[in-house]
Parts: C-alpha cells; sequence; structure tokens
C-alpha cells in the first residue's frame, strides 16, 4: 500500500492571508502538533520580508526533529540566502522554489518571460541545491500553464537538482477527472519525473479539493493539505478518507484519525483565526458538536464507542461494555460532554491490580523558592522515594513520581476540576499518559489538588505497566 506524506499549510496560510492570523506562540504549538502527529512536512511563509516569520522559521528549526520543515522562496538569491539562514539547523530542512508558469502569472507577478522564467528556474534550484539537500520546485497555476512550458519548467527543476516536484491548480478550475488526467499527462510527459517526489496542491474553489486529492492518490507522493481557508484539502477530511478507504485507495498516510481528533481538540484555542479549528468527528460519531462533544442521554453503545474511539482510546469489548454501563448511570443525572466521558473512562476502563500505590508525599513550594516534590511509592512491599524539583508542585511531583519508576510517559492531557463546592472542596484530576501509540486515563480524587493529580498519574501508570506485562 502506498504511502502518501501529508505536507501542511497551515501555518503558512496564517502568514499569507489576511483573514486567518496566528500569534507567535500560536504558530509554534500548530507546529509542534503536527509533528506530534506524524505530518511529514511543516510548510512555512517566505520569510524574507516579515522578521516575525523568520523568528518563527528559526525557532521551530531547533525544536522540530521529525518532521520537515519547508520554507517557502523566490527564484530570487537574496530570498533564498534568507530561506537558508533561518532553517539551516533544523533537523530535516527544506526550501521550496514557488514560481509561476501560467502565462498570465509570469507577466504580472513575475514581470519574466518564459525564456527568461526558464533561466531563472534552473539558476534559482541549483543555487537552493548548493545550501540545502532537500529543493522543492512549485509550479504556481500549473493546471492554466501551456503544457510544453509547464514540462519544460519541471525537466529543468529535476536537471538542476530538485527532489520534489509540486503542481498546483491555485486557480481551483478542474474537476476530479480533469486534474487526474492533468497530472497523468505531466508525468507522462517529464523526463526524469520517475526520480522524484510528484506533490499537488488543490485549491477548494470549488469545493473539490478533497475529490481532486483522491483522484490522483495514486499518481503522487505528497499531497498538501491544509486546517484553514480553501488553498488545499483539508487536513481532517483526508485522514478520515485514508482511515476509511484507504483499502481502496490503495494509499495510506501516517496520521491516526484518533490522535489528530486529540490535536485538533487541543488546538481549538486558536481564537485568532477567524475560521475555527475543530474536529468533524462529531459528523461520524452521529453526536452534536458545538464547543465540545456532547452525548445525548439516549445514544446507543455503538456511538458511545464510536466516541471513545475519537478521543484516541483502544478499548476492549469489555471495557466498552464497562464504559457504556457508567455512561447510563451518569447521563441519568447529568449531561455527558468530553471531560465527563473522558473521566468515564479513567474511572470504569481498565482498572487493574496497582503496581505502584502512594504512600506519602510532601511538597515544599512558594513564591520565593523553586518547588520541591518528594514521593513514597509501594511497590510489591518495596518502598521507593523520588524528589524532583519542577516550574510549579504539580509538575515536581509528577517529575518525582517518573525518578521513581524509572520512565518518561507522554502527557497527552491533564484536566483539574471541583467536585464539591466550598472552601474544602474535593477536586478530581484527569491524567491522560500516551504509551505505545495507545491512551492510558487515570483520575484522583482529593480535597488536595496535587494529592487528587498525584493520585491520577499513579493510577495511569499502573495501567500502562499492567498492559506491558499482561503483553511480555
Amino acid at each position: 500500500m502506498k504511502m502518501i506524506e501529508i505536507a501542511d499549510l497551515t501555518i503558512r496560510e496564517s502568514a499569507e492571508k489576511a483573514e486567518f492570523t496566528m500569534s507567535f506562540k500560536e504558530k509554534m504549538e500548530v507546529a509542534k502538533q503536527l509533528e506530534k502527529r506524524k505530518v511529514a512536512v511543516v510548510e512555512l511563509p517566505n520569510v524574507s520580508a516579515n522578521k516575525t516569520d523568520a523568528l518563527v522559521a528559526k525557532s521551530l528549526a531547533s525544536v522540530i526533529k521529525d518532521s520537515v520543515l519547508s520554507v517557502c522562496t523566490t527564484t530570487d538569491k537574496a530570498e533564498i540566502d534568507k530561506a537558508w539562514e533561518t532553517i539551516n539547523a533544523a533537523a530535516k530542512p527544506r526550501i521550496q522554489i514557488v514560481v509561476p508558469t501560467s502565462p498570465i502569472q509570469m507577466e504580472f507577478v513575475s514581470g519574466k518571460k518564459p525564456a527568461k522564467m526558464l533561466e531563472a528556474i534552473a539558476e534559482s534550484v541549483a543555487y537552493a541545491k548548493s545550501l540545502c539537500a532537500e529543493v522543492e520546485f512549485s509550479a504556481q497555476d500549473a493546471t492554466r500553464s501551456e503544457m510544453e512550458f509547464l514540462v519544460t519548467a519541471c525537466e529543468k527543476a529535476i536537471e538542476n537538482g530538485a527532489t520534489i516536484i509540486n503542481l498546483c491548480d491555485t486557480a481551483g478550475v478542474m474537476l476530479p477527472e480533469e486534474f487526474a488526467s492533468f497530472i497523468s499527462e505531466v508525468k507522462s510527459k517529464v523526463k526524469g519525473i520517475d526520480g522524484v517526489k510528484v506533490s499537488v496542491t488543490c485549491s477548494d474553489e470549488l469545493s473539490v479539493a478533497n475529490a481532486n486529492a483522491f483522484a490522483v492518490v495514486k499518481e503522487i507522493d505528497q499531497l498538501k493539505t491544509t486546517m484553514l481557508g480553501h488553498s488545499a484539502p483539508t487536513l481532517d477530511t483526508v485522514v478520515h478518507t485514508f482511515t476509511l478507504r484507504g483499502d481502496s485507495l490503495q494509499a495510506k498516510c501516517a496520521i491516526s484519525q484518533a490522535e489528530l481528533a486529540t490535536a485538533l481538540r487541543q488546538m481549538s484555542w486558536l481564537g485568532g483565526t477567524k475560521k475555527t479549528i475543530k474536529s468533524p468527528f462529531s459528523e461520524t460519531t452521529g453526536i452534536e458538536k458545538h464547543e465540545e462533544v456532547e452525548l445525548a442521554a439516549d445514544a446507543d453503545i455503538s456511538t458511545v464507542i464510536k466516541t471513545v474511539k475519537s478521543l484516541g482510546y483502544e478499548l476492549s469489548d469489555d471495557d466498552n461494555a464497562k464504559v457504556y454501563k457508567e455512561f447510563k448511570r451518569v447521563s441519568e443525572k447529568k449531561r455527558v460532554g468530553v471531560k465527563e466521558l473522558e473521566a468515564i473512562i479513567a474511572s470504569a476502563a481498565l482498572q487493574v491490580p496497582p503496581t505502584y500505590q502512594l504512600v506519602d508525599f510532601v511538597i515544599n513550594s512558594g513564591n520565593i523558592i523553586t518547588p520541591m516534590a518528594q514521593v513514597t511509592l509501594d511497590k510489591n512491599g518495596t518502598l521507593l522515594k523520588g524528589l524532583s524539583s519542577g516550574d510549579g508542585p504539580i509538575e515536581a511531583a509528577l517529575l518525582a513520581i517518573e525518578m521513581v519508576i524509572g520512565h518518561h510517559y507522554d502527557l497527552d492531557d491533564f484536566q483539574i476540576q471541583s467536585v464539591t463546592e466550598g472552601s474544602e472542596a474535593v477536586g478530581s484530576a484527569l491524567v491522560k499518559l500516551r504509551a505505545n501509540d495507545k491512551l492510558f486515563s487515570g483520575n484522583g480524587i482529593s480535597t488536595d489538588i496535587i494529592g487528587a493529580s498525584i493520585r491520577a498519574y499513579i493510577n495511569a501508570i499502573n495501567k500502562i505497566v499492567y498492559e506491558e506485562n499482561q503483553n511480555n
């Protein structure tokens, strides 16, 4: 089955389109979430004219290790130098030369005649290649280009070191069958194209970007997506389609639908955009989604199970039955949204014999000292102590637990909420840890929020340890 690499345009779009704005912090968070969910390429805008975009690129180059960082630029040598300056420290850098190839865009965007444009393509790609191992040649408005010129332009790029050829339906003028025929024709005519990756960018001007993408999926190696705007297929729909129909398409991507749903929920705070990023999975689970998922009290077991899966959990039939039974009990008394459902999962599913039990903990914290925590756990009759500092008392306590168990697990989510009211209110903590590509949740209750957090963390760890022991 063919693996399609996903190149996401969200951060690039937010810089290029006035209607979609994101802060520095939001761009950093989006990039980290994309990398965490195994998006192959994170695309960044041209950095030559904007200091903030350059700072974002440099900052991401130091933290993004698994995804390719691709910076757009033109054929101008100074702009290529600026692009390389911002990402040369990246683990996987890429320079993308974006060139207008249709007659109208060459004249009005670049002011170059076809012969001069071909020279510029050859020189700029060769220069970028001398700096960076990966160079992408992106033909803007390819679908309105003269075929002979487009073929020659692609060949010039390949001859001079381009490793990816991206063909753009910038105007969004093609329907799926037409687009499939176009991509097939280009591939049949361009010499050397078998030695490079073929990529497409589909506009959603006619609301067929997703359909166009899947019409050519057998012909391409990379597909550009977005979570904003109309410049490309939507990331959530692409992943959902691969998940449901990948076998028929004979293609897949590396992104988990459930993990993407988690990321979309975590990025719902992107208030700077005028189009909210949201998960599409309310439609696939048969539930209504407003600010968060809410299950109707009469939801059947299949709807509850689908919702549980959309949150990122893979439960056994027995645990699904336990969760549904507890959902029915809780839904008689109150509404069940995401937080309530995850608390149900934490308390009802994967209840296991505890490997670790909390004995005691001591926290030293204040506004003039670094928080310190000592936690004592009982493991099969042996007392184990961990001591650590942290940015806050809860972080210090969780790091102390990690010292005891000798392992770090990715913290996927952490929530604290009040169960009762008043100065002596009982707090409930929910911790979600990720291990072996699965989510494990733990719940803890205490009048002390630190104690509740510690108990929830230990509860989740016990579930991980139990499953690991069962699989060994």
